[in-house]
Formats: C-alpha cells, structure tokens, sequence
C-alpha cells in the first residue's frame, strides 16, 4: 500500500485518536511522554480512555529496552507506570498513520516529516504544540459528532496557526541520557508542564452524554436519563 492509500485510509472516519511521541532512542523522553499521557487520560476519560490512544517510537531505537532506571524511577511521580514498555524504532506507518505525532526535539519533527511528508499538519515538537493549542479559541465550534473527529479538527486549527508561533531552539526537550537522575526529573517535569494543557484541550473535547427517554417510568411522564 502506497503513502496515498494510506493518508486516505488515515483521513476515513476512525473513532480512535492516535498521539504517536518521537525522541532518539524510545526510552526515556518519549517513553516518559507516552506513560505520563496514559495515566492521565486514564484518569480524565475514565471508560471513554480507549478512544485516545498513545504510542511512542524513536528515531533510532534502543529496540526492545524497557524505560531507561532512572526515568522510570521519576515516572511514577507523574502517575506514569514504566511496565511492558518495549523500545521501537520510528517507521513510516507509524508517522503516515498517527493523528497527531509530538516530537521532543526539532531534529525529530524532521525526521517524522522525512519519513512522511504528508503528515506535515499534523506533526509538531511538543513545546510547539502546547503554545499553537492555546492560540486556538476554546470557544471555536470544531466539527465532528465523536471525541476522534473533534481532536483531529483541533490539529487542523493548530497547524493553521503555525504563522502566529515560530519554531525555534527553545521547542527542544534535553535528552538526560546519561545525566543524573535529577535531569530525568527535570525532562519529566518539562513534559509534563507542556502535555497537560494539550491532553486537557483533547479530553474537554469529549461529547457531552446524551439524554436518553425512559417513557414508561409509572405517572405516564417520560424522564430524561444521562446515559454515558
């Protein structure tokens, strides 16, 4: 299947939302992202969490590694659990296929657009993302009936105000590999300041519950019930 297929498949109604995270070797920053990201959609979307999913690759790979100690170490004061985290390399379908991919560097958003042009307005450095979000009125009416379309309209808008932020060296995340323990706090503590506001914007997305009529309820008086 070529790239065109599957940019077409990408686009076809989808009820999953997919956020893919890019660093170098998959074990720390973009593991950490991945992790911390889970647990909160865990917690803020309760059953409806399965329709936002999260992944993490790297550009090159430590494949199979778990997260590196000392991230691991930092993660769980985010809410974030290390477990069955297997380290893997970045491929084309993995950027040609995600909804919104969040690169920890400059360097990496390149390598995400080298490997899939197409995914240019969907494809930004984190700390790029959470600054074009915030330019997006929480007000502006985005189209689409489930939480999947709503995210993907919310992309649409963020990379539309693109000329409104420039990029530059400030969007880069450090890589604490072979740091002290106390720069993986302080990576973590950078993802976490700029993933929330963004996960935040995605969950207040959510389609309210819809009432439901229960019309034999014993007065003859149809009630309205919340059903999730």
């Amino acid at each position: 299947m070529g790239e065109t297929d599957r940019v077409a498949r990408h686009w076809s109604p989808n009820p999953v939302f997919t956020v893919l995270f890019v660093c170098t070797g998959n074990i720390c920053r973009s593991a950490m992202a991945e992790r911390i990201a889970r647990a909160y959609l865990d917690e803020a979307l309760g059953d409806d969490a399965h329709r936002i999913q999260v992944v993490s690759a790297g550009t090159h790979a430590v494949k199979g590694a778990g997260v590196h100690p000392d991230s691991a170490t930092v993660l769980g004061g985010f809410g974030g659990d290390p477990t069955g985290h297997v380290a893997r390399q970045l491929l084309d379908d993995m950027a040609i296929d995600a909804d919104l991919t969040l690169a920890l560097t400059r360097t990496h958003r390149r390598a995400v657009l080298k490997a899939a042009p197409r995914a240019l307005q969907r494809t930004f450095a984190l700390r790029e993302a959470t600054d074009l979000v915030a330019l997006v009125d929480p007000a502006t009416a985005l189209g689409g009936d489930d939480l999947a379309e709503r995210c993907r309209s919310l992309v649409k808008r963020m990379a539309a105000a693109r000329s409104r932020r420039p990029s530059d060296a400030a969007d880069d995340i450090t890589d604490p590999i072979g740091r002290p323990l106390e720069v993986h706090q302080e990576v973590a503590e950078t993802i976490a300041e700029s993933l929330i506001p963004l996960l935040d914007r995605l969950v207040a997305l959510r389609p309210a519950p819809a009432a439901a009529e229960d019309p034999d309820d014993g007065d003859g008086k149809p009630r309205l019930y919340l059903v999730s």
